[in-house]
């Protein structure tokens, strides 16, 4: 009986063996027909033996560990299997605190019932330790379609998006925008926005952004940090440069963000030492972000509204003379603009509103076209307002006073005596400032002690044009207008040309 026993023994095992052969790729199949042919066998053998005691001495489970559905070995002791993998996972768990580790469905097991069970234990579990990759479960942040980073998990990745939004507008604004999207009454009109305010309308991505979960080596996983600064540095694309006059390899490289070796590999028709001739193209790369966030924004600002200038000429007015007839004013409007601006950079304004303020006021110049003659007519004016004579020409304190002396005018206003060309107009020792007139009729006349001086050498004066201002500069006891006139390069008595 004992020899029938081992036959079907034998039999059973070489059959089993041929299916763990040939059945590697068909895991649920296969469990269900071993399982099927031990438990027929089994009740075979009870059956033929019919010996209950010598079946329970015969019979154990082992469990057939497979590693990505590849067959490792056989362990009698399941749960020693699971210890030691959930060992290496919580070795792995104190470098990577914060994240969700496992083996992913890596390893597998089949038990199995049969006779005289023998099992490698130790063999099995230490080549699944060697082999099993602990996974982190991570959020993969795509965008239009393109993995770019992994991180912890969804809420991470959106926190990543909603930090970049936050480079382009306040959290205030995009909390209430979030809201305002929140609410069901949303189609409502907004109000209109007061003077010199401005609110967001809208911030969204240009690019489809998605998240995904997966299970990924753990060191492949950012922080919300890491993955900020990656998709800001975003990518390269190829473009053409053409090279400008006074272009260096180094300067051409630094303004593209590349190195002078990178741009040496992106040229190979070039080197370090060839003449970049201006023209030529080369071939760099530029920056390109991965995203770009797009923000509408509605601002109602006032806006000066610079006033217009009109010139008037005036025939009465001598030539080079102007006169400010009206100030200008500015005026001021309300402007309502909607901007749509990309990574920070607008892209396009549109005026929604205007409205006028205050209307800007004209400035208005008066132009002098009058030409004035430089001859004099020989007969001068009185070069003062009002005064009178305080000391006439002649000989006084011990010597001769070469002009008159006009003091205690209604306005010390100094005017031209004629028409005339200044010869002079400066300091002059003890006649202080003076202004010296040719009239080019053989007469000239001077204007001392004046505080001030209105015209300069060459200018032309017309007869009772200002000139300057009466004061007591130089050697004065006063304030008053010492006044000479020369005729013919001789000193005359001014009295004898004044008219009343």
């Amino acid at each position: 009986m004992m020899n029938r026993l081992k036959r079907i023994y034998s039999t059973y095992t070489k059959k089993q063996n041929s299916k763990h052969t040939s059945q590697k790729n068909r895991l649920s199949t296969f469990t269900k027909r071993v399982m099927v042919t031990t438990v027929a066998a089994s009740t075979i053998t009870v059956g033929a033996v019919a010996v209950h005691a010598s079946e329970n001495s015969l019979l154990g489970t082992i469990y057939h560990v497979y590693l990505n559905g590849e067959r490792v070995g056989a362990v009698d002791d399941k749960e020693a299997l699971d210890n030691a993998v959930n060992t290496k996972i919580e070795s792995v768990q104190k470098q990577y605190k914060d994240l969700e580790l496992s083996v992913d469905n890596q390893v597998s097991v089949v038990p199995e019932k049969v006779f005289r069970p023998s099992a490698q234990n130790e063999e099995t579990i230490d080549a699944v330790l060697e082999q099993v990759e602990v996974k982190a479960s991570a959020s993969a942040l795509s965008i239009d379609g393109k993995e770019v980073v992994l991180l912890k998990d969804e809420e991470e990745a959106e926190k990543v998006i909603e930090l970049l939004k936050l480079d382009y507008v306040s959290e205030k604004d995009l909390k209430a925008l979030e809201q305002k999207q929140k609410d069901e009454d949303s189609e409502k009109k907004l109000p209109e926005l007061k003077e010199n305010e401005s609110r967001v309308l809208d911030v969204s991505i240009s690019e489809k952004v998605s998240f995904s979960t997966k299970n990924v080596d753990p060191k492949s996983v950012a922080s919300v940090k890491e993955a900020l600064t990656l998709i800001k540095k975003g990518t390269k694309e190829a473009k053409k440069y053409e090279v400008q006059a006074g272009d260096s390899l180094g300067d051409i490289a630094e303004k593209h963000d590349l190195s002078s070796e990178e741009l040496l590999q992106l040229n190979p028709d070039i080197e370090m030492s060839t003449l970049l001739a201006v023209g030529k193209t080369l071939n760099v790369s530029a920056k390109k972000p991965y995203l770009k966030i797009v923000v509408k924004e509605e601002v109602s600002k006032n806006e000066e509204v610079p006033y217009e200038q009109e010139v008037v000429e005036d025939k009465e007015l001598p030539k080079g003379e102007t006169k400010v007839k009206q100030q200008g004013e500015n005026g001021e409007k309300n402007v309502r603009t909607i901007t749509t601006k990309e990574n920070g950079i607008t892209m396009k304004t549109e005026v929604t509103h205007e409205e006028t303020l205050k209307e800007p006021v004209k400035h208005i110049v008066v132009k002098g076209t009058k030409v004035i003659p430089s001859r004099g007519s020989g007969s001068l004016a009185w070069p003062a307002v009002g005064g009178y004579i305080s000391s006439k020409m002649g000989h006084r304190w011990g010597k001769m006073h070469k002009g008159i002396d006009i003091a205690r005018p209604s306005d010390r206003t100094i005017k031209a005596a004629d028409n005339g060309v200044v010869e002079s107009a400066g300091w002059d020792g003890g006649y202080g400032n003076k202004i010296v007139i040719n009239h080019q009729n053989g007469m000239k006349t001077t204007y001392a002690h004046l505080d001030s001086m209105s015209v300069s050498v060459g200018e032309t004066v017309s007869r009772g044009s200002k000139i300057g201002v009466m004061g007591t500069t130089g050697q004065s006891t006063g304030i008053h207008l010492h006044f000479e006139v020369h005729q013919d390069g001789k000193l005359k008595d001014p009295m004898q040309y004044l008219s009343n």
